[in-house]
């Protein structure tokens, strides 16, 4: 499984929705279930599942799907 489809599979399963709403607009402030607790569960899944381990700036600025991409290139994680 290609990095890009274990962290699309992450936002599918967390969020339950499909791939193809996964874009620009997938961001904590246009989902109503992305809320702290889903927040904390999806940094979780994203540091199990590519093995790093966030620094809290990072946490605190994860705030979109495309945003969230940018930040695991700055840990190495190739797209």
């Amino acid at each position: 499984m290609s990095n890009i489809e274990k962290y699309q599979r992450v936002f599918c399963e967390l969020f339950n929705v499909e791939i193809e709403n996964l874009n620009e607009e997938f961001t904590f402030a246009n989902i109503d279930q992305w809320d702290s607790m889903a927040h904390l569960t999806l940094i979780n899944e994203l540091e199990e599942n590519f093995d790093v381990m966030f620094e809290t700036d990072d946490i605190l600025h994860f705030g979109g799907y495309l945003n969230g991409i940018e930040i695991l290139k700055r840990y190495g994680i190739e797209f």
